[in-house]
């Protein structure tokens, strides 16, 4: 599957705003959206001219792909998929973004970053229920627990984000226990716990025409 592999801190500048796709780095003076707060490009320096509609709604879309780190046709296929279910579109969308095993182990804090989480996942060193897994699109369930393979548990990056992470951040729908590095999931995420500043209506609406 195709990846965008470019600078992901030209992803925040096109969008405008921080997204935090590179961990800890973003929340540093290193962070380039705080450097060079203008888009990428020779003419970005000129300033932002004024978006239509379908333009606003083209780029929240593309931030909440960003941010979450999915492609169109999967993102597409999520949404379809919000849509057949009861409940509004948008937010069944956001649920079940947030449910995917990548965020979660981002959340937990055992990654500093969802593109780091999805690395961990794809090379195996990611357990549900003691089950490996391996796709990083999986969808979490409740009481269902996730546990890193030993070698995670020495690996410095692992360490160093989970003392790096801020306790009061962790989300209240997952519990993480510092002890053996494992996560449970409490109950199913709610559109309030995705504090992340997104109109998802905005996204309806594109897709809607």
């Amino acid at each position: 599957m195709a990846r965008y592999i470019g600078p992901k801190c030209k992803i925040c500048r096109r969008e405008g705003e921080k997204l935090f796709l590179r961990g800890s780095r973003c929340y540093t003076d290193k962070c380039s959206f705080i450097r060079r707060g203008y888009p990428p490009g020779m003419h970005g320096k000129v300033g932002r001219h004024k978006l239509t509609s379908y333009a606003i709604q083209l780029r929240e879309k593309q931030k909440v792909k960003a941010v979450f780190g999915i492609l169109e046709r999967q993102f597409r296929k999520t949404f379809t998929e919000a849509v057949k279910r009861a409940g509004a579109p948008g937010e069944n969308l956001l649920i079940t973004l947030e449910r995917r095993i990548d965020n979660v182990v981002y959340q937990l804090g055992i990654a500093s970053s969802r593109i780091q989480a999805r690395q961990f996942i794809k090379h195996g060193h990611i357990f549900i229920d003691g089950k490996k897994v391996d796709i990083p699109s999986f969808l979490v369930k409740v009481n269902q627990v996730i546990t890193i393979s030993d070698i995670l548990k020495k690996n410095p990056l692992v360490k160093r984000a989970i003392e790096e992470r801020d306790p009061e951040k962790i989300v209240d729908w997952l519990k993480f226990n510092n002890e053996n590095f494992s996560g449970t999931v409490l109950r199913l995420p709610k559109r309030e716990d995705i504090t992340y500043p997104i109109q998802e209506n905005l996204i309806v609406e594109l897709y809607s025409k």
